[in-house]
C-alpha cells in the first residue's frame, strides 16, 4: 500500500523547503524556514510511527542538525547528503535506519559500478538507498547530482531500475523540476516507477493535496510512496495537514494487517 513518507531537509543549517531546480549555496529559492530544528520533526513523526522518512542536509553547515535528528528517532529515519564509503557507517551509528546515495557513485557524469559495489560492501545492501533523482529530458529522465544541477548519463528506465535494485533496499527518487513548486506531480515518473520497481521506492516532488497519495497509489498499483514537504502544514504549507497523511497511513496499515 502507499504510505505517506516524512522528511526533513536541512540548509545551511536550519530545517528548510526549497525550490529543488534553484538548489546552490547563494541563489537557493526557499519556501519555507522553520523555527523548529531537526530533533523537534524527527520526534514528532517518531510519536506518530511515521518511519521510512528521510533527513537530507543541503549542502555545508548540517551536521549538528543532521546527528541531532538521527538521535531523535534511532533507526527512524535514512540520511543523505554527501554520503560515501569513509563516512556511511558513522551515520549508521548515529542512529539511520539506511544511508543515501547518489553523487558518489557518478564520476565525470558517468555511472561507475565499483562505486556501488563499493558503497555496498560497505554498510550492506539492507542498508543502502539509491537516489535516483531525476529532471526530465526529451524522451525520458535522466538522474542529477551535485545537488541536482548536473545530469549525469543514467537514465531512469526500466531496464536501468531492474538492474540497479539488485544492489539497494530502496530507491529515492526526486523529480527534481517540479520539487518545491506545489504544481503537481510527474504522474509518468510515478508511473514508471510503478511497473518496474520490486523493491520500495519513494516519490518526491510537485505533491499538494492529501488527495496525491490517492492518486500515487492509482497511478503506480500501490507500489510507490510519496514525500510531501513544501504543501505540508508543519513547513508551512496550506495543502496538506500532517493529521491527514497519519490518519492515510494508519488506515493503509489497517487495510494490510486487515
Amino acid at each position: 500500500m502507499t504510505i505517506f513518507r516524512p522528511c526533513i531537509d536541512l540548509h545551511q543549517g536550519r530545517v528548510a523547503q526549497i525550490v529543488g531546480s534553484s538548489l546552490s549555496e547563494e541563489n537557493t529559492a526557499v519556501n519555507h524556514l522553520s523555527n523548529h530544528d531537526a530533533s523537534h520533526f524527527a520526534a514528532l513523526y517518531r510519536d506518530h510511527n511515521l518511519r521510512g522518512g528521510h533527513i537530507i542536509s543541503l549542502g555545508e553547515n548540517n551536521q549538528q542538525q543532521v546527528l541531532a535528528g538521527l538521535a531523535a528517532f534511532p533507526n527512524g529515519l535514512q540520511y543523505g547528503g554527501g554520503v560515501n564509503p569513509d563516512n556511511a557507517t558513522t551515520y549508521l551509528q548515529a542512529g539511520a535506519s539506511h544511508v543515501i546515495v547518489t553523487s558518489y557513485l557518478f564520476v565525470d557524469g558517468n555511472f561507475s559500478w565499483s562505486r556501488l559495489r563499493r558503497i555496498e560492501q560497505t554498510v550492506g545492501r539492507q542498508h543502502l538507498v539509491l537516489d535516483l533523482s531525476c529532471r526530465r529530458t526529451a524522451n525520458s529522465w535522466t538522474i542529477a547530482c551535485d545537488r541536482w544541477q548536473s545530469l549525469t548519463q543514467l537514465e531512469v528506465n526500466a531496464e536501468n531500475l531492474i538492474e540497479l535494485q539488485a544492489h539497494c533496499d530502496e530507491f529515492l527518487v526526486h523529480a527534481a523540476d517540479v520539487e518545491g513548486l506545489q504544481a503537481g506531480m510527474d504522474d509518468d515518473l510515478i508511473a514508471l516507477l510503478g511497473k518496474h520497481c520490486s523493491i520500495p521506492v519513494t516519490y518526491a516532488g510537485g505533491a499538494r493535496s492529501i488527495n496525491d497519495l490517492q492518486r500515487v497509489a492509482e497511478l503506480s498499483n500501490d507500489r510507490v510512496d510519496l514525500t510531501i514537504g513544501s504543501a505540508l502544514d508543519i513547513f508551512g504549507g496550506k495543502g496538506v495537514n500532517l493529521n491527514q497523511c497519519i490518519d492515510w497511513n494508519r488506515r493503509s496499515t489497517t487495510a494490510v494487517d486487515g
